[in-house]
């Protein structure tokens, strides 16, 4: 009787348990949690928050800088200049020339004005390449923001799977505990070996040490999250693929991606860089005319001594002059240096149109990966699903079969074993579908705040170009740094 009552009692417990584990799962996945970190708001922090992010609007805002200084070559250059001088003179009698000493004080103050006419052409050459910079930065902080709201999306799905399998970890080892305590008390009284003791003590020690390494990876995707998020990982809400977003077929993501990613585009923008480049430095080798100025009032006193102008004590001078002239420069010879930056800046312009292939083609890998991906954690889905349900009735099965003497303790362990690996693999495979879904949209180039309408206040990088870019003075950044 207490050994069949303690069998009865293991079987329903057993049944719970694969209950709870088989409901566990869905917390991953299907309802929400109350008060919850969403994957939305998630993504919003690392919006506003990631250090990658701002330090690629920031370097965007000292590439926005290049336009006004590329302007300048075709603007003034004024200065200001002073001098003063102070002369002592003495002569010593000789030759009949009486002693005497002399003192002479000058003060001057000066303006000066340098314009450059015609440089080659090659300020209005700069001032397109500095643009062109300007364009392929906004394109590299495009692509920068998609890198880190994937990075984002990942760390977030990664922390609600390794949870739910540090979870499924921990409902094994009560399970297995379970187990070791009924194979004791059916050898207790008679029923079982010792051999189906070790077993479960076996299998229990492993998932003792199962759970530590699932708890250690909770601990480094919580760290990752708090990285690339900027807050510690709480309670998360379940994450849901941006199914809407998604195209439809291959085709289309493929065409989407070569019309649209941010690192296409800043590529093509470095080529039209580089090209207006080689003609600004070809532009060193035509004539230059400039035009300068000066206005001077120079101020002079002198003291003669008695001997050269008796009875007179100070002389002062006043001279006011102004001076304008032009000046026309025709290149001969360099020394070969302007010749070799054209020849250079050739190369730059060849290597940047091969990026641009290799561009497309990272591009087109990615999009494959990222759809082959996505599919195939669809279809892993399906199976694991109807694995884990599979796996549960046989545990069952298994189960109430040993308690009548037709399985043994090792097979109710291995059928335990089958149901937490199909439960594992099902969580892995709803986190890849999650992830893969946001790095099809990063591939593409549609991973943006916008079209993930995460209800932030976008950044826009005009905002700042127009302020600068025709910028003729001021230390103070827009910003009012």
């Amino acid at each position: 009787m207490f050994g069949g009552r303690d069998c009865g009692v293991d079987t329903l417990r057993s049944k719970g348990l694969i209950v709870v584990a088989l409901a566990a799962g869905t917390a991953l996945f299907g309802g929400g949690v109350v008060h919850a970190e969403t994957l939305s708001g998630a993504l919003a922090k690392a919006y506003t928050n990631n250090p990658d992010v701002n330090a690629a609007r920031a370097q965007l805002r000292a590439t926005d800088e290049g336009v006004p200084q590329a302007k300048s070559g075709l603007r003034p250059f004024v200065s200001a200049n002073g001098s003063t001088s102070i002369s002592k003179s003495r002569t010593t009698s000789g030759d009949s020339i009486p002693s005497d000493n002399s003192l002479t004080k000058s003060v001057g103050f000066g303006v000066t004005i340098n314009q450059t006419l015609f440089d080659g052409f090659q300020t209005p050459n700069n001032v397109r390449a500095a643009e062109a910079q300007v364009r392929a930065s906004q394109q590299n902080l495009a692509n920068t923001v998609q890198n880190t709201l994937y990075d984002a999306a990942a760390a977030y799905m990664d922390v609600l799977r390794d949870r739910q399998i540090a979870s499924l970890r921990r409902q094994n080892l009560a399970f297995l505990q379970e187990q070791v305590r009924a194979a004791g008390a059916r050898f207790d009284v008679g029923e079982g070996t010792r051999t189906d003791v070790a077993q479960a003590q076996s299998e229990q020690a492993l998932a003792t040490a199962l759970l530590n390494s699932a708890l250690a990876t909770v601990a480094t995707s919580e760290a990752t999250y708090l990285q690339v998020v900027g807050d510690p990982a709480r309670d998360l809400a379940p994450g849901k693929s941006p199914s809407q977003a998604l195209p439809k077929s291959i085709q289309s993501a493929l065409a989407i991606a070569q019309k649209e990613h941010p690192a296409i585009q800043a590529t093509l923008q470095a080529v039209d860089a580089a090209a207006f480049q080689v003609k600004a430095n070809e532009g060193a080798l035509l004539p230059q005319l400039s035009l300068s100025g000066e206005v001077r009032d120079q101020y002079g006193t002198q003291s003669p001594g008695p001997a050269s102008l008796p009875g007179v004590n100070v002389l002062t001078q006043n001279e006011v002059s102004g001076t304008i002239g032009a000046q026309l420069t025709i290149p001969i010879y360099q020394g070969g240096r302007v010749t070799s930056q054209v020849r250079q800046s050739k190369e730059v312009l060849g290597q940047r149109r091969i990026e641009v292939d290799s561009a497309r083609d990272q591009v087109r890998t990615a999009v494959a990966t990222a759809w082959a991906q996505l599919q195939a954690a669809r279809a892993n889905i399906s199976g694991y699903q109807a694995q884990v349900q599979a796996a549960g009735l046989a545990l069952n099965g298994v189960t109430e079969e040993r308690n009548v003497g037709q399985r043994t303790t090792l097979d109710v362990l291995n059928a335990q074993a089958d149901v937490i690996s199909a439960r594992i693999l099902l969580v892995g495979a709803q986190r890849d579908e999650v992830v893969a879904s946001y790095a099809l949209l990063s591939a593409v180039g549609r991973l943006s705040p916008e079209r993930l309408a995460l209800g932030v206040e976008p950044y826009e990088p005009k905002e700042h170009y127009e302020a600068v870019k025709d910028k003729w003075y001021g230390l103070r950044t827009p910003d009012g740094r």
